[in-house]
């Protein structure tokens, strides 16, 4: 099984660490993980926003790990931030963390989380 991505002549480039599409071929197991947002092993969320989208990739990466997987198996990406100038922030951290694969990825600005101090929210979809 491998994955290609798909950046078509014909349509601008990726603003950035992304690929329009990303398919896997072959008989893949396909993972799907929930929302990660930037909390501590032991519940906490800090006030920084940047330790925030730190620890919701470290959580998104574990549950890859968990599962056996790598950066490198991620298909999709869904970022949620709450606020425009987080935007900096989230993308030198997912392509710190994408290590020069670029998986299809939609980034967000919404009003809000499921509570009021957390900014940031990750889930993806991953194929081995």
């Amino acid at each position: 099984m491998s994955i290609q991505l798909h950046n078509p002549v014909g349509i601008a480039p990726p603003f950035s660490c992304y690929s329009h599409g990303a398919s896997a071929n072959g008989n893949a197991r396909w993972l799907y993980v929930s929302g990660q947002v930037g909390v501590t092993t032991d519940g906490v969320v800090p006030d920084d926003p940047e330790k925030q989208i730190e620890l919701a990739w470290d959580n998104l990466l574990a549950v890859l790990v968990d599962a056996g997987m790598t950066v490198k198996d991620l298909v999709k990406i869904d970022g949620f931030i709450t606020r425009p100038d987080l935007v900096p922030f989230y993308r030198k951290e997912r392509e710190k963390r994408f290590a020069g694969h670029a998986a299809a990825t939609t980034m967000v600005i919404v009003a809000g989380l499921a509570e009021p101090n957390l900014l940031v929210e990750i889930q993806a979809v991953a194929a081995r």
